[in-house]
């Protein structure tokens, strides 16, 4: 395994997990839920800055490895399926959401893992649309996290909102890139 900053940053992403999610383990007498709240969202987007800048860091200073790049989507998928069972948990995100985001996460990992093994990855290679389903889930999340307003913004609404069009961008990715597999796939299968 190479030790890098880039992969340190990947794993700091994964030990922010545990901490996000216990935030909402403590008791009301330890912090109060708006304090809570506020600690777990920069949380969130700490992590997430560090999803963006441990593969800038990498691609700049050539330290792509094949470990970093198993471990990155890794750390994300973890990442956002913890924040979503909190979420769900505390009844900011419907569960046919959290539900559509988790399994596509699940099937186009183990679509990339499958036609990696047969030598077809670049059918599944990412596309503009799986980055921008990435950037809703990386901004609803902590907005639904904080579930507040701020600065007069409606922010618990801006990650309704964003959430819903994350979940609409996760199915509308997942057809595209299992419409891409498709010609391997039948392929394979016979």
């Amino acid at each position: 395994m190479p030790v890098n900053l880039p992969i340190i940053l990947t794993w700091l992403r994964i030990a922010m997990i545990p901490l996000v999610v216990g935030m909402f383990y403590l008791p009301d007498s330890w912090v109060s839920a708006p304090v809570r709240d506020t600690w777990a969202a920069w949380a969130f987007v700490v992590a997430a800055l560090t999803d963006w800048f441990d593969g800038w860091l990498a691609r700049r200073w050539n330290q792509t490895s094949s470990f970093g790049a198993f471990l990155d989507p890794v750390a994300d998928k973890l990442m956002v399926s913890a924040a979503l069972l909190v979420l769900l948990q505390l009844g900011r995100v419907d569960v046919m959401i959290a539900l559509v985001i988790i399994g596509r996460e699940i099937t186009i990992s183990a679509l990339r893992e499958w036609m990696a093994q047969i030598g077809a990855s670049a059918s599944v290679a990412v596309h503009w649309l799986g980055k921008f389903k990435t950037a809703a889930q990386m901004i609803a999340i902590p907005c639904l996290l904080y579930h507040r307003d701020a600065w007069g913004l409606p922010v618990a609404l801006l990650g309704q909102v964003l959430v819903v069009i994350a979940a609409i961008l996760t199915v509308w990715s997942m057809l595209y890139y299992l419409r891409k597999a498709w010609p391997v796939i039948r392929e394979k299968a016979n």
